[in-house]
């Protein structure tokens, strides 16, 4: 079984990406968002997929919106509660997250949530997923009901818009809570409410990685604590 790539396949190929590709032992998983893991302290960005973002809304086929964000979000949590993830390493990110396909009692977690219509094959960066893809959107599940903008262009709109409105166009917000510090791009559900106070040392950034290289963290969706 392939299970790294979420289709059938010989024992031999699952085996020889085990010899060739390091595996993070098996923990438990704080979920991040749709696509973004949590092992240990390490970031694990899913590898071949684009869960759509917490605050993403899709159509229906009767021309009304459901919240997919929160649904990937919320999959994401049911498929690995009380479950052992592993995470491969496929090198990192632009964000210091190690791209990976995950399993969760060694179920493929990146096929699982392409399978269910919970992502988008992310085309920009790999073809993996291209193919279970096309079968969750010819069954019209998930993300496929109706069309919906791809998380990359929502991405994309957000950031344009807010980037007008905030100084030097660095539209990302830097907020200090009790749950310590934690940056909210354009595209996170609380990005509208959440202030700027410099007077408490909060402050906008350019990029998610100059946040990440200061010291601040992305909220936690899949948890009670953001």
């Amino acid at each position: 079984m392939r299970t790294l790539s979420g289709v059938s396949g010989a024992l031999v190929g699952f085996l020889h990406i085990l010899t060739t590709v390091g595996i993070a032992m098996a923990a438990q998983a704080v979920v991040v968002d749709g696509d973004t893991l949590d092992l240990g302290g390490q970031k694990y960005r899913l590898f071949g997929i684009d869960a759509p973002e917490h605050a993403q809304s899709c159509h229906t086929p009767a021309g009304g919106n459901w919240a997919c964000g929160l649904a990937a979000t919320a999959e994401m949590v049911r498929l690995t509660a009380n479950k052992d993830v592993q995470c491969d390493d496929r090198g990192k990110d632009g964000f210091h997250r190690i791209l990976a396909v995950c399993l969760a009692n060694g179920a493929n977690l990146n096929a699982a949530m392409i399978d269910g219509g919970f992502a988008w094959a992310f085309v920009k960066f790999s073809d993996m997923f291209v193919a279970p893809e096309a079968v969750a959107r010819t069954k019209r599940i998930g993300v496929w009901q109706a069309p919906s903008e791809a998380p990359w262009d929502f991405r994309a709109d957000r950031w344009k818009a807010a980037a007008q409105a905030a100084p030097n166009g660095c539209a990302i917000k830097g907020n200090i809570s009790t749950n310590g510090h934690i940056y909210h791009v354009p595209w996170d559900r609380d990005y509208n409410r959440t202030k700027v106070s410099p007077e408490k040392g909060e402050r906008w950034f350019c990029s998610e990685l100059e946040a990440l290289d200061a010291g601040w963290r992305a909220p936690l969706w899949g948890t009670a604590t953001r």
